[in-house]
Parts: C-alpha cells; structure tokens; sequence
C-alpha cells in the first residue's frame, strides 16, 4: 500500500458536511482531492455509504456508486458530472449523487477510495454488491475519508 489520500476543502476527515451537500438541499457532491494514487493504477472506485441508516431497514445506504474514474484525477469538483466515468444507481433510486439525509440523529457519511490494477468496463445498472465483488482481488490501494450530518 502507499499513501492513496481522500480530502475535502469542505470538511474534515470526520468533521460535519455542510447541510447544502445534503439530498434535500442541493444534493451536489461535495469538492473532493485525490493524490498518492500508485502509478500502476488503471482506474478508481468511488463508493459513498453510510452505515446504519434509522431511516430504512438497509444496514448500509448507498449514496454514491462511480467507477472506472481516470487514474490521473486529482480533484472532483463540487456537483461533478463524471463524462470519463461510469455512476451507478444510489439507494434513492437515482444514477449519480444522493446526498446525506440524516433522520433522528447524526450519521456517518463513508467516501471509499480504491485504487485498482483494471478497469472494470461494468454497466451503470450495476449494483453495489457487484461492484465491490469486482473491485475485490484488484485493488492496489485505499482509502477512507468520513464525513457527519445531522437533521
């Protein structure tokens, strides 16, 4: 492994996502960094999760599924259109980006980057489980970057 990094200008690792990432605001992703990616790398995974959603009876509620991102990517913009890239669909029944939408009480928000020896040519149908079966046996190196929201 060598040192794949996840970053946000928006928050910290562990820090509060501001409310107007959120899916009943304007529910655009937020900016992210990418650097340290190996140079045998052929693509990135993106996976954006959040664990124990109270809100359904999922254990984990997808927010984010993008892969085969370019290798050499080192900033996804705020509201990113993925044109060099494959979205799947989210928990929300949608393709692309589903923001937070906490209810209760505060959730954490998981923004998963892996760095992979292939690109994995799969369609935007895909769902989440095979995507991670795919990425399995592939990955070079990763990362985690985690973020809270609260109602």
């Amino acid at each position: 492994m060598t040192d794949l990094i996840l970053r946000s200008p928006a928050f910290e690792d562990g820090g509060r996502i501001p409310d107007r990432y959120g899916y009943t605001e304007e529910n655009i992703n937020p900016p992210l960094t990418i650097e340290g990616v190996p140079a045998e790398s052929a693509s990135l995974v993106l996976i954006v999760d959040s664990p124990n959603p109270r809100s359904s009876s999922k254990d984990v509620w997808n927010h984010w599924l993008v892969w085969d991102i370019p290798p050499t990517l080192e900033e996804i913009p705020e509201g990113w259109d993925p044109e060099q890239a494959t979205e799947g669909q989210n928990d929300f029944g949608e393709h692309g980006y589903g923001g937070p939408n906490p209810t209760g009480q505060e959730q954490t928000y998981r923004f998963r980057l892996y760095a992979l020896e292939t690109t994995l040519g799969l369609p935007s149908v895909t769902e989440k489980e095979e995507l991670v079966d795919a990425v399995v046996g592939n990955i070079i190196d990763k990362t985690r970057l985690e973020g809270t929201a609260a109602p």
